[in-house]
């Protein structure tokens, strides 16, 4: 919180952003949390999770854009902090760090909210 200056609720946010990810993951790809890599997490199924957050919660489109900016947020620290480990840069820019941000880079921001 003290780092980014985050408020609670950003985080609490977050929390909970990725606490419904994993369990979506877990239903879709049958994979425990502790079981995931990173390329498991691409923008079909971040694109299928917020779908299915809208139909089966009724989120607004301003919730769906803070679940959004929540994964977004943890693929840029993830090319941050490890950008050995994820791979070969999509854009062939030759900046590893870039794969998974290009990734979740490629899911779009619905308009509205």
């Amino acid at each position: 919180m003290q780092q980014r200056q985050a408020s609670a609720h950003t985080i609490a946010s977050y929390r909970d952003t990725f606490k419904m990810l994993l369990q979506f993951v877990h239903k879709r790809l049958r994979k425990t949390p502790s079981a995931l890599a990173l390329d498991d997490i691409d923008a079909p199924l971040v694109m299928a999770f917020l779908d299915e957050m809208e139909r089966a919660r009724g989120i607004t489109a301003r919730t769906r854009n803070l679940r959004l900016t929540a994964v977004h947020s943890f693929f840029r620290f993830a090319a941050f902090e490890s950008a050995d480990a994820l791979g070969t840069d999509p854009t062939r820019s030759g900046n590893p760090g870039q794969a998974v941000h290009a990734r979740a880079g490629a899911i779009p921001q619905p308009s509205g909210g």
